[in-house]
């Protein structure tokens, strides 16, 4: 480090044999997600895309393409949702739903798109819970939202896991009731089929528009029939002219999917701007290194030893960085920069070792006493001063033994903790490694309300190390057996073992966290600085601060 804060790429990293092998796994896993985010693309199949084209509608990534400016990125949220999930109805690419934020008219926005491709756009139990964490990224950055809407509404054969719990179908219409009182503004198109409680979504936001030959209604007209016996056609009990003439329930009643779309950017064009942004921007800097150096520098593997600094250099404005208490509790870096011009704390695990005389070693990616105590201090400054804050985790927990009880590490590690719970600035979690047991809390897991969080393909997610876990759940399983007057052999344990660790494995993969939205997207290392950017414009949108109140912190 040098003292104009510049931090410099050490250019070793980059011809050496291990960066050429490593550089290749980069390669393999980066091919596969993409072969996979291809896959997913196609959401129910070519099939399903044709039959919605020949209903003269667009499929719902078309529309979101129509509807972004030209030239703009849709940051996609949760393409892997339901991942491997639901295969025996058929699968659920994306959760049926696409999500993710895009500029209309200039001004960023929250898009929500039924993919009617996917069981009519029918909401499996993670498609509630997809919307529902588009609509808390909207609430608590103040983001405007877009929903495109063609569903057939619940998907009756998982109703039980979609309908009655507080983060399931109906915190939805909650949500939206939230976010019209903080004034934040929800349009909705109807562009197909609303149906039953589904309904109730476009009538709780601020303007409607509903496409020819779409249908809005409590119930269908098999519904309607059974339940009391009237036949009626669904465009006489729904269809647009019914809610633009009779009902008066829609605002503008538009010819086709292209024309809403148009009405909608329209609508965009004319609205104001509430936002007092206080979370102060200044001119943004390219960064000084190609980020692809990355695949060069970070370890696929886990367990491998490099500097976080490198990583870090390839993610800010100019490689400016100004380091705080740079010499102590070293295992965690912390630090003030700019990336895209926003400001940011930046709070990281450090995974090079230290040895240093006279003392016993640090290794990287522990949490000790020192860094935790660093850590906590660091992030109470940045809310006082209202700076947003990147967690970048590649934490294998905190540190144990006698001499970490000795130094206090329960107490410092609740402090840290403390503060990341009671921070009232936005926070923003790259996974870029492991990101083990309470180190995850500490870092800002998902528990922690982080207003974005991304994982790198390498990143792992669990409890514990994938060796320890399973060597801990084999002694249990054989103790258990024991118990029961069996006994196991040499093979059988070898095989047990096997099949344990294939499991927690699985289990550990980004894509399994990803399916289950413990992070909301799966980004590349040379999507990271863009994605960044994005979200940093994104939670600058928030400018209703709390007080920033910590509570009791243990001394």
């Amino acid at each position: 480090m040098l003292n104009d804060d510049k931090i410099i790429l050490n250019e070793s990293h980059l011809k050496t044999d291990f960066s050429l092998k490593n550089e290749q796994k980069w390669k393999d896993e980066i091919a596969l997600i993409k072969e996979q985010r291809n896959q997913i693309s196609l959401g129910g199949g070519e099939k399903n895309i044709e039959r919605q084209h020949k209903k003269n509608r667009l499929v719902a990534r078309e529309r979101i393409k129509l509807l972004i400016d030209s030239g703009s990125t849709f940051n996609e949220l949760g393409q892997f949702t339901a991942y491997n999930m639901y295969e025996e109805w058929g699968g659920a690419p994306s959760a049926g739903v696409i999500t993710g934020i895009g500029h209309v008219e200039n001004k960023l926005c929250m898009i929500i798109a039924n993919d009617a491709t996917v069981k009519a756009g029918a909401f499996f139990p993670m498609t509630a819970k997809k919307v529902i964490r588009s609509q808390t990224i909207a609430l608590e950055n103040n983001i405007p939202v877009i929903y495109l809407v063609d569903s057939s509404g619940i998907f009756l054969p998982l109703q039980e896991d979609v309908f009655p719990d507080q983060d399931d179908f109906g915190r939805i219409f909650y949500l939206n009731a939230r976010i019209s009182s903080k004034g934040i503004p929800q349009l909705t198109a109807i562009m197909g089929m609303c149906v039953a409680g589904g309904a109730y979504l476009p009538v709780m936001t601020d303007k409607i528009l509903m496409t020819e030959g779409s249908g809005l209604f409590l119930a269908g007209p098999a519904l309607v029939k059974a339940a009391i016996g009237q036949v009626i056609s669904a465009e006489d009990l729904g269809g647009v002219k019914v809610h633009s003439e009779i009902s008066g329930t829609i605002d503008f009643k538009e010819k086709n999917d292209e024309s809403a779309i148009l009405r909608i950017r329209k609508l965009f064009l004319q609205m104001g701007n509430k936002n007092d942004f206080k979370i102060r921007k200044i001119e943004s800097k390219p960064s000084k290194y190609d980020i692809k150096n990355i695949y060069k520098i970070k370890p696929y593997e886990e367990n491998k030893e490099y500097d976080i600094y490198q990583i870090i250099t390839h993610l800010i404005d100019d490689a400016e960085f100004v380091e705080y208490k740079k010499d102590y509790g070293q295992t965690l870096v912390c630090g003030y920069s700019h990336i895209g011009g926003y400001p940011v704390g930046i709070i990281a695990n450090q995974k090079k070792h230290f040895i240093k005389k006279d003392k016993p070693p640090e290794f990287g990616g522990v949490i000790y006493t020192e860094s935790a105590e660093k850590a906590s201090r660091f992030i109470m400054d940045c809310n006082q001063n209202l700076i947003p804050l990147l967690f970048i985790h590649d934490v294998n927990g905190f540190m144990v033994g006698r001499d970490a009880e000795y130094s206090g590490i329960i107490k410092a590690g609740a402090k840290l903790v403390n503060v990341v719970s009671n921070s009232i600035v936005p926070k923003i979690s790259l996974i870029i490694g492991g990101t083990f047991g309470a180190g995850n809390y500490a870092m800002c897991g998902k528990a922690y309300s982080p207003n974005f969080i991304f994982a790198w393909p390498s990143s792992k997610y669990s409890v514990m190390g994938g060796s320890q876990a399973a060597n801990t759940l084999l002694d249990i399983k054989v103790k258990q057996l024991e118990r029961k007057g069996e006994k196991i052999s040499k093979d059988e344990k070898e095989n047990l073992l096997n099949t344990i660790r294939t499991t927690y494995t699985n289990q550990m993969n980004p894509r399994y966290g990803a399916a289950r939205l413990w992070v909301d997207e799966i980004i590349l290392p040379e999507e990271t600085r863009d994605r960044l950017i994005v979200s940093l414009k994104a939670v600058s949108h928030k400018n209703d601060f709390e007080r920033f109140n910590v509570g009791v912190l243990q001394t």
